[in-house]
């Protein structure tokens, strides 16, 4: 969820400026602040965290960074009030065994097994996992030495949508930067908080698009949708008339694809526990 962002506004030479990346404390809220030499406006951030993060371009004062938060106050509030709803809706999981979790669109079993070949002697006989979750024969497989603990689970499942998002990636880019005619970008799936994606320039070639390890339990062409949506950033930044009339030109349905995507993404599982 990002804000409205204000049109740029040169700092005078007096005032102090924001000159690196890291955080800024306006009325007792800190900010997470990252400085992007492409962008020419101010634009905020709601993480899944309720976290802020403030987005400015180089040579930006602290006066108008402090100012352009206090004006967004109501808008703060709220995104962070729907950020609230949606959390609430998103399913939570045990990661036991029998459960039903989604790649791709498709459903899998969580099947777990006491599998020892996975692993082999290490050091001082400890016990090296090369493999805790893996799709076979149309099930999930899970270590059980992993699955009982929770939080280890949690984060072999995240590891596993990581490496079979960036496996299923490879090549996937390509076609949908030739379309809209931008640079190819490199491709990170990782934790991304409530957000599906997220563009970040480079200093040359096309950039980095992060995507969410979440985002791979949607169906292909939403997964898709998000590849364009971030994709378009690399000539647009922000999600005004431009940026639209961009992404319509290379996906005409993408106003309806987004609806489908804020309705099928709140039961999306995003990493929450059951307690």
């Amino acid at each position: 969820m990002t804000a409205a962002q204000r049109a740029d506004v040169p700092a005078r030479s007096d005032e102090p400026v924001i000159t690196e990346d890291g955080f800024l404390l306006v009325d007792g809220s800190e900010l997470c602040v990252r400085i992007s030499s492409r962008r020419r406006r101010l634009g905020l951030t709601v993480e899944r965290d309720r976290s802020l993060t403030l987005h400015v371009p180089q040579g930006c004062s602290i006066r108008r960074a402090e100012q352009f938060v206090r004006d967004s106050g109501q808008w703060i509030g709220d995104k962070t009030r729907l950020s609230d709803e949606r959390r609430q809706l998103h399913p939570v999981r045990t990661l036991r065994d029998g459960e039903i979790h989604r790649y791709l669109g498709r459903d899998y079993r969580l099947l777990v097994v006491d599998d020892e070949e996975d692993g082999q002697e290490g050091a001082e006989g400890a016990t090296v996992t090369s493999a805790v979750v893996k799709l076979v024969a149309g099930q999930l497989r899970m270590d059980g030495r992993i699955a009982a603990d929770p939080v280890l689970a949690k984060k072999a499942m995240a590891d596993w949508y990581i490496q079979a998002g960036q496996r299923w990636m490879r090549g996937r880019l390509q076609p949908w930067a030739a379309r809209m005619d931008v640079p190819e970008a490199a491709v990170r799936v990782r934790d991304l908080g409530h957000r599906w994606g997220s563009y970040r320039s480079g200093a040359v070639g096309g950039g980095v698009v992060s995507l969410h390890w979440a985002t791979f339990q949607l169906p292909i062409h939403l997964v898709d949708y998000v590849v364009a949506h971030e994709l378009a950033h690399v000539r647009v930044t922000g999600h005004g008339p431009d940026y639209w009339r961009l992404l319509g030109r290379a996906l005409p349905e993408c106003r309806r694809l987004k609806t489908e995507l804020d309705e099928l993404g709140r039961r999306v599982w995003m990493g929450d526990l059951a307690s």
